[in-house]
């Protein structure tokens, strides 16, 4: 049995940061990593994956971008360097190949069962973020049981996939870039798209992550929005890591095939949703107002006439009339790639903590009746920005001065 103050599940952006605001302060604690320093960067990402934010925007705390490519945009084993290095040059006390299999409730305040430890602990810091297992809908299991099914967990290149057509399931980031990568690779796809969130890569001669940064929209607090379950269940925008615009328009002048959400599997067909104009027309109303309050802003802050006036992007265009059935015996689809989303995986918290639909019950990353417990990286979890590399830091620091005064006041007492 060993002790530490606090225990951090998970050595991504978001236990690091953690990891680094707590030294900072001077608390004693431990990182417990199942694999390797950024594992899901390593295991569980597609080769060609790009982060969505420009250099400039990964800033972890005490670890900002000083390289040459400001305004590029980073790759898989770029990422895991610089996670590498971030931990190495403040010498974080993570272990690797460490898997957490329990945390439950102990004298100090939990207890963290391993492979092969125990460690008592005052505080944990559930840290392994919100992408830990691919999301798949219930109706999956009634296609056809001959037709391969793959996640983005089990997809890293198109050779990956058997030969033929693909139908492939999702409208932000992901879905997008993956129906795009696999039709260029010589394969037919078919793309399943609902509510979606457009994006310009760039406006107005910034990248469009330049604009949400400045502005402060990605500042937003969780304590500002209206319905943040809500807020927190939005698809993410449809972008690529490059220099283009990716939305529907791009992938259909690539030879991908779009049609409306996947309703349901009927007598082996796919069944799609009449809604796909009513969900671009959306979409595309949302983009017009977001571009709006870029240009208000500037203009209140009085570099609009510095900027040049960009031409919006056009609305999206569609099939006259997208088809609403797909047979999947007949044999056009040979796969399906499933790029519904992600969500986390806390089932080794063996503690009252979460709702009726399992989800984490937490106040900003302090969950909701077990004092001592966190979260990190969750979507919206305190800001808008939460689930960025960019964003993690102030969670981090949030976190670490409530910790710190909480102990504080334990040891007062």
């Amino acid at each position: 049995m060993t002790y530490h103050t606090t225990v951090i599940t998970g050595a991504g952006q978001a236990g690091l940061a953690m990891s680094y605001e707590l030294t900072a302060r001077g608390i004693d604690h431990v990182v417990l990593e199942r694999g390797q320093i950024a594992n899901a960067w390593r295991k569980d990402r597609w080769a060609s994956l790009r982060l969505l934010t420009p250099n400039w925007q990964s800033r972890l705390p005490g670890g900002a971008y000083h390289g040459d490519d400001p305004d590029g945009y980073a790759g898989l084993s770029e990422v895991v360097s610089r996670l590498d290095a971030y931990a190495a040059a403040h010498a974080m006390p993570v272990e690797t190949g460490v898997e957490v299999h329990a945390v439950t409730n102990g004298p100090a305040g939990y207890r963290v069962q391993t492979q092969n430890r125990m460690i008592e602990t005052q505080n944990v810091v559930v840290a392994s973020g919100a992408c830990a297992r691919p999301s798949v809908p219930a109706l999956a299991e009634g296609l056809p049981s001959d037709l391969p099914q793959f996640t983005t967990f089990d997809y890293k290149r198109p050779a990956d996939l058997p030969e033929g057509g693909v139908l492939v399931v999702g409208g932000s980031a992901t879905g997008l870039q993956l129906a795009r990568e696999l039709q260029q690779s010589g394969r037919q796809v078919v793309l399943s798209i609902g509510e979606h969130v457009r994006a310009p890569r760039r406006y107005r001669g910034r990248d469009v992550q330049w604009w949400l940064d400045a502005t402060g929209l990605m500042d937003d607090s969780y304590r500002s929005v209206d319905d943040i379950n809500r807020v927190r269940r939005l698809p993410s925008f449809q972008l690529a890591g490059g220099p283009d615009t990716l939305d529907l328009n791009a992938v259909q002048a690539a030879g991908v095939e779009v049609v409306g959400r996947l309703a349901m599997v009927r007598d082996g067909d796919a069944l799609f949703s009449g809604g796909l104009r009513n969900h671009c027309a959306l979409a595309d109303l949302k983009l017009g107002r977001m571009l709006d309050g870029f240009d208000d802003w500037a203009e209140q802050e009085g570099i609009a006439s510095t900027l040049p006036v960009d031409d919006r992007p056009r609305s999206t265009a569609l099939a006259a009339e997208p088809r609403l059935k797909l047979s999947l015996p007949s044999g056009e689809i040979r796969s399906v790639l499933w790029a519904t989303g992600y969500k986390p995986d806390h089932s080794f918290l063996q503690l009252p903590v979460f709702d009726r639909r399992g989800r984490l019950v937490h106040d900003g990353g302090i969950v909701t009746g077990a004092p001592g417990l966190y979260a990190m990286g969750l979507p919206f979890m305190r800001r808008r920005k939460s689930t960025l590399i960019d964003g993690v830091g102030d969670d981090a620091r949030d976190l670490a001065i409530h910790i710190q005064h909480a102990l504080h006041g334990a040891r007062a007492a």
